[in-house]
């Protein structure tokens, strides 16, 4: 039997610092992603509070809510999280964050996402990094 010179043990302690990584991801996506739904529920405007409650926040696997924006019955792929807002109920958030012609826009959507963003990022960062470190 020839000696690899450690290259199988190297192969097996990448597998599980890949392995801990997407497994420690999952949580740091979810406590993200309700941080920035949060945010953008902040600064919804609440005429009805009908707005502000279509606000979801989707697990990997799960679909998105059916005319949601932006996504719209979207299965969730692995390793992500989808913040959307707007439901059967509500079906106006984009005109909301657009504005119309007859109506100015109260952009909520992308200024909470921009605000919460660097946070989430860097959890999901951290726990990442920690994982990996502990991994063996």
């Amino acid at each position: 039997m020839s000696d690899d010179g450690g290259l199988k043990s190297f192969q097996n302690r990448l597998r599980a610092m890949i392995a801990a990584g997407k497994s420690a991801a999952a949580p740091a996506l979810l406590t993200g992603g309700y941080e920035v739904a949060d945010a953008i529920e902040s600064l919804a405007p609440e005429d009805s509070g009908d707005l502000v409650g279509s606000v979801d926040v989707t697990p990997p696997g799960q679909t998105t809510p059916p005319y949601s924006q932006p996504g719209g019955a979207t299965v969730v792929p692995e390793n992500q999280v989808l913040i959307t807002v707007g439901n059967t109920d509500v079906r106006y958030p984009h005109l909301q964050e657009y504005g119309t012609k007859h109506h100015a826009a109260q952009p909520f959507f992308w200024p909470g996402f921009r605000l919460a963003r660097k946070r989430a990022e860097n959890r999901i960062k951290r726990a990442i990094a920690k994982s990996i470190r502990e991994a063996r």
